[in-house]
């Protein structure tokens, strides 16, 4: 908009230049003419930096709003009895369209991830609704079908129109170490077992908001000491480098396989390194966001564990991890 305003004035500028010339000097009219150039341009700078001003307090707004977003998601790192979760979004815009929430749900502890359809002010009013929709859910409901579809039903029966949302919700049980969960229309979160295997979490039903009265599925998966919950929105997996290549759910498998065995924190950095680092100098298409869940090994092995590894974000200073810092600002990373 800035750069249109500034094409308008040298316009106006050179065509009122153009006219005085071909009066040629000592017209009659030229004393006129310049004065009426000199009064229209001062307006059209006046009404640039009256745009300017205008765009500098949205911009400010939009700051403000981003880091209200981003305490709404917190706590980005927590530890419940044997559970360690961490969560991180890399917005491609201040505001962003993806959203997590880690919740203590009386005896137990919600986790929520979602990518609301569409980027920007409207995805960013439209979340923190959503948020509240889900926590008065999961309070009154134990089953996280349940829990999903009354969220559904109010969205579905909402008169503003509510964008489409992809969701994933689980409960964990602190006594039995189960953990249920609904998928709504998200990629199928990855549960790596300490032995190596990979679970893929599928059930659940389609995205929210876009059919009334439909039906929701639980699934219940007992996670074992040293098993790595990865759930993540489709930016990850879609994200593109300079060849066009997608990162795909392979080499998101691959970078969560070389990180198990780490602590939660740790292995959401290097993940989230690892994405960034495939799309090297191309900036993300849609918004990144990885949460992981971590069960601990028995005691004794964490604390040998944790004479050798280090559970903060990787102290190497690579463009990903610069890239990541920038988020803590809300604002969009550099190309």
């Amino acid at each position: 908009m800035m750069a249109v305003t500034d094409k308008t004035v040298d316009v106006r500028r050179a065509a009122r230049g153009n006219h005085i010339a071909q009066a040629g000097p000592g017209a009659s009219e030229g004393g006129a003419l310049q004065r009426d150039f000199v009064e229209n341009a001062q307006f059209v700078r006046d009404e640039l930096d009256a745009l300017r001003r205008d765009q500098a307090k949205l911009q400010q707004a939009i700051f403000e709003a981003a880091q209200i977003q981003r305490r709404l998601c917190a706590p980005r790192a927590r530890t419940w009895g044997e559970f360690e979760v961490a969560g991180e979004i890399f917005p491609v815009r201040h505001l962003s369209g993806d959203f997590f929430k880690v919740m203590e749900l009386d005896s137990s502890l919600g986790v929520v991830l979602g990518d609301i359809a569409g980027k920007g002010l409207t995805a960013g009013i439209w979340q923190a609704h959503l948020m509240a929709l889900i926590q008065r859910s999961a309070r009154q409901h134990l089953d996280p079908a349940a829990v999903v579809a009354e969220v559904n039903h109010e969205l579905c029966h909402d008169d503003g129109q509510p964008p489409l949302t992809a969701l994933f919700f689980a409960r964990i049980d602190q006594q039995t170490n189960q953990l249920a969960y609904c998928n709504a229309g998200l990629p199928a979160p990855l549960l790596l077992r300490s032995n190596k295997a990979v679970e893929d979490l599928k059930e659940g039903g389609p995205m929210l908001g876009a059919l009334k009265g439909v039906t929701f599925q639980t699934g219940i998966v007992t996670l074992h000491p040293g098993d790595t919950l990865v759930a993540y929105s489709d930016g990850v997996t879609e994200c593109r480098n300079a060849q066009d290549d997608e990162f795909e759910t392979e080499r998101l498998t691959a970078a969560a396989m070389a990180v198990t065995g780490v602590c939660a924190t740790k292995a959401l950095f290097s993940l989230l390194g690892a994405v960034l680092d495939f799309a090297d100098s191309c900036s993300p298409g849609d918004d990144l966001t990885i949460l992981v869940l971590r069960r601990r090994g028995a005691i004794r092995a964490e604390q040998a564990s944790s004479r050798t590894k280090d559970c903060s974000a990787p102290h190497r200073r690579s463009t990903s991890a610069s890239r990541l810092k920038n988020t803590d600002r809300g604002g969009r990373s550099p190309k």
